[in-house]
C-alpha cells in the first residue's frame, strides 16, 4: 500500500470574502494544514488539485482573480504535485491517474472543496479507477443548496453527500482517527 494525500480546491473563492463561500471553511482548512503537516511529515505523497473556470463568466475560480490561490493553510511546497484542473473530477483531462500509478499510489486520502460535487465526482473516478479512498469528513465542506423552494443547509448538504459515499466508494473518517492510525 503507497497512499497519497490529495487536496481538491482548497481556495480562496470558497471562504468568506471569496466568490462563493461555503459553510464553515475554515474549520475545514485547519483540519486541512493537521493532515497536511501529517503527510509532510512521514514523507507520504501530497497532491495539491485546484480548478480554474474555462468559462471567464463563471463567477468564481476566473484564472487571473485572487480566488483561484490556495487557501494559505495548504499552499503546495516544492517537490508536491500539483495538478490543475477544469472539471469537478479531478481525473478528467489531467494527468493525476498516471502521475498516481508512476508512483505506486494505491490508496488516496481525499480532503478539500466542496464535498458535494469535486470531492465526490473525483472520489467516486478514484474508487472507479481502482483505488482505494478515505475521504476525511471534517477536512472537507459544503454550500447550502437550493431546489425549488427548498433550501438544504450545507452542514446536511455535507452529511449526506458523506454517507452516500460512505461503505460504497471510501471509507469516511474524521482526522483525529486518520492521524491516529
Amino acid at each position: 500500500m503507497t497512499r497519497a494525500l490529495l487536496l481538491v480546491d482548497v481556495q480562496l473563492d470558497y471562504f468568506p470574502g471569496g466568490a462563493f463561500p461555503l459553510v464553515d471553511p475554515e474549520p475545514a482548512a485547519r483540519a486541512a494544514r493537521r493532515v497536511l503537516e501529517h503527510f509532510r511529515s512521514t514523507g507520504e505523497d501530497v497532491v495539491h488539485v485546484f480548478h480554474t473556470a474555462t468559462d471567464p463568466d463563471a463567477g468564481f475560480f476566473v484564472p487571473g482573480t485572487p480566488g483561484v490561490a490556495f487557501h494559505p493553510d495548504v499552499e503546495p511546497r516544492a517537490g508536491e504535485t500539483v495538478v490543475e484542473k477544469h472539471e469537478p473530477n479531478s481525473f478528467i483531462g489531467t494527468g493525476l491517474e498516471r502521475s498516481l500509478r508512476d508512483r505506486g499510489v494505491t490508496d488516496l486520502i481525499v480532503v478539500g472543496m466542496m464535498t458535494s460535487m469535486c470531492v465526490d465526482s473525483t472520489t467516486r473516478a478514484a474508487s472507479e479507477l481502482g483505488f482505494t479512498c478515505t475521504v476525511v469528513a471534517d477536512v472537507c465542506a459544503a454550500p447550502d443548496l437550493t431546489l425549488g423552494d427548498l433550501t438544504v443547509p450545507g452542514a446536511t448538504v455535507h452529511t449526506a453527500f458523506l454517507a452516500a459515499l460512505d461503505g460504497s466508494f471510501a471509507s469516511v473518517v474524521e482526522s483525529v482517527e486518520l492521524l491516529r492510525r
